[in-house]
């Protein structure tokens, strides 16, 4: 899977996975989050299905709440978890960014604006005044007071790409030149402010490499972090685990672990884990189980989501550059 035919199948999905109203959910009328549905929406881009990718913005569009957020998580027309998640709300920003650079389509990027401006006013509210922004406000719309290090690194990239759709557009006074230094100095010296009430989640990959891909970092820091706990999520020749103790290698953690390589030079070490996770695919449809327990050899859980197959389409475009937007992560 190194170019834009062999990678089809997994378009194919995704657009599958899409009900008439625009949304991607996990698999055929599963469920859907607001989050995993716009990193489907990238895989698409990539691919260059425009079509079907503008329907899923249209789905953000006309489910977007009056305070600029979206529910958690949804069924078909119906709401499942009414809690209003902070990253899932920011990563509208980026996937219409990554929308943008791949079609060029200014009149997209006009339109779907004040949905980012109001999705953008939404998270910063959430922003306390030690820079980390609260991961969620509950069904009786109530901040949940805890912050966490994947989900504010997500919000810091979706943040800068905000910025630059702002400066695109000719857009003033959306630089958020403080709130972007906040946030970034908490995620950087402020180990506190995350996991407050909950125990650590440190031993889970994401919070390992997603500082890294989000450019908390600097290359050199970035590339002492990755070799520091290596050997703690990375399996040799079958990829990254999602959990620091399961012996579980997950495909999305996989490929974003991939990306974050790719983004400090480490090209070497990002290829030889896509190389392993090809090991993986089903031979039958070309598509991706979540992940492998490899103890009991068996893949678990017993599922292939629109956004596994979105990820190995962004991480296939990252090492092969199949069109101009590659670096985009």
């Amino acid at each position: 899977m190194k170019d834009k035919a062999s990678l089809l199948p997994l378009g194919n999905y995704i657009v599958k996975c899409q009900n008439s109203a625009g949304a991607i959910a996990w698999e055929p009328d599963g469920k859907i989050d607001p989050w995993d549905h716009t990193e489907s929406i990238m895989g698409l881009n990539v691919l260059g299905m425009e079509v079907e990718a503008k329907a899923g913005f249209d789905w953000l569009k006309s489910s977007q709440l009056p305070d600029g957020s979206w529910y958690s998580e949804y069924r078909e027309n119906e709401v499942v978890n009414f809690n209003k998640e902070t990253n899932f709300t920011a990563y509208i920003s980026s996937g219409a960014l990554h929308h943008f650079l791949h079609f060029e389509d200014n009149a997209f990027l006009e339109e779907i604006w004040p949905f980012l401006e109001k999705s953008t006013d939404f998270v910063l509210s959430g922003q306390t005044p030690e820079g980390d922004i609260l991961w969620a406000k509950d069904k009786n719309d109530i901040w949940m007071d805890d912050s966490l290090i994947t989900g504010c690194s997500s919000i810091y990239k979706s943040l800068r790409d905000f910025t630059v759709i702002a400066e695109i557009l000719g857009k003033k006074n959306y630089r958020l030149n403080h709130e972007l230094n906040s946030l970034k100095d908490a995620l950087r010296n402020k180990p506190q402010r995350f996991d407050r009430s909950w125990k650590s989640k440190s031993r889970y990959s994401m919070d390992w490499y997603y500082p890294i891909l989000c450019d908390i970092y600097n290359k050199e820091e970035s590339k002492e972090i990755i070799k520091r706990k290596w050997k703690n999520f990375v399996v040799p020749g079958l990829g990254c685990k999602c959990v620091e103790e399961e012996p579980w290698v997950t495909i999305a953690e996989s490929c974003e672990l991939i990306m974050a390589l790719n983004k400090i030079g480490e090209l070497k070490l990002a290829k030889g884990i896509y190389k392993d996770i090809l090991k993986l695919v089903d031979e039958e449809d070309s598509l991706f189980w979540t992940g492998f327990v490899y103890k009991d050899k068996k893949y678990w859980p017993v599922e292939k989501p629109s956004w596994t197959a979105a990820a190995v389409i962004l991480a296939a475009n990252s090492i092969f550059k199949i069109n101009s937007n590659a670096n985009f992560f």
